[in-house]
């Protein structure tokens, strides 16, 4: 797969769905996983590091409450990182937001917003960093913006 999905927990998985849609529909294979930072460091750390060996191009890691996945993934890879903080109960996804975006100098976490919004626009990222090396997926992301901007334009609203 060129994308590696890594969810924090299985009670992350609805919240992330909307990632998958996005690349299954632009016809990008990814691998979708359940690894914790904390619960499971050892296997998170090799999964990092073996990635790219593996053909992974980008990692996407969604997480909530301390979130550390993305951070603690970036550590391990020298691949692109895609943090996606998940909406949690006590705080609303803020404190997910925060441990995913405060990252230090050198070991960059692309972070996009909280939840299934957040979801969607990680894999829209994913997508425009693979078009950049495949014409193919660059036309076909053309045509999605295209597809997006009519049906902005089709719109009518009666106020």
């Amino acid at each position: 797969p060129q994308i590696l999905i890594v969810i924090g927990s299985k009670s992350d998985e609805e919240q992330v769905r909307p990632c998958g849609v996005v690349l299954s529909d632009c016809g990008i294979s990814y691998q979708a996983r359940v690894l914790s930072a904390h619960r499971t460091p050892q296997e998170v750390t090799r999964l990092a590091a073996q990635a790219a060996g593996k053909g992974v191009r980008i990692i996407i890691a969604a997480a909530g409450a301390a979130a550390h996945l993305a951070g603690v993934i970036a550590a391990h890879t020298d691949l692109p990182v895609i943090g996606i903080p998940v909406e949690s109960k006590s705080l609303k996804g803020l404190d997910s937001l925060l441990s995913t975006v405060q990252m230090p100098p050198g070991i960059p976490v692309a972070t996009v917003a909280i939840g299934p919004m957040g979801a969607k626009n990680a894999a829209y990222l994913a997508v425009r960093i693979l078009a950049l090396s495949d014409a193919r997926l660059a036309t076909r992301l053309k045509r999605l913006k295209e597809s997006m901007r009519r049906e902005i334009l089709k719109q009518k609203v009666d106020i």
